[in-house]
């Protein structure tokens, strides 16, 4: 049974480890840049099958005008499972529904995002990290 947390506490190796097995294209072996990053994700909803961490909804937000959600991740084996849309609704929950919720997809995930809800948007810019 998968359960699903708001905010529960998680390693820097448990996110790598989730990100290599999801195929999500994100630094899962620099454990130092992967702390940072869960310290300062005001929202993060976790799925977990028994203590597996199986998949995170990672986010930036203020909780009252915008979220940008950084990081969505499901292990392989759990990604036609619904626990994406799971973790995507949960956001939505706290967030609530005066808060966008806005992500930049995975050039292989663009035709998910559509059938979960998600509208395309074509004014999008981006300076692009160094590394």
């Amino acid at each position: 049974m998968i359960v699903y947390k708001k905010d529960q506490t998680i390693s820097a190796k448990q996110l790598g480890l989730l990100f290599k097995r999801s195929g999500i294209n994100r630094p899962y072996e620099d454990t130092v840049r992967l702390e940072k990053m869960i310290q300062t994700a005001p929202l993060l909803i976790t799925a977990w099958e028994e203590k597996e961490l199986i998949g995170v909804a990672r986010s930036l937000t203020d909780f009252v005008y915008c979220c940008y959600l950084s990081d969505l991740a499901v292990d392989k084996k759990y990604q036609k499972d619904g626990v994406g849309k799971e973790l995507i609704r949960q956001t939505q929950e706290v967030i609530g529904e005066a808060c966008s919720l806005i992500l930049l997809s995975a050039p292989e995930a663009m035709e998910y995002y559509p059938k979960i809800g998600f509208d395309h948007a074509d004014h999008c810019f981006l300076i692009k990290r160094k590394w």
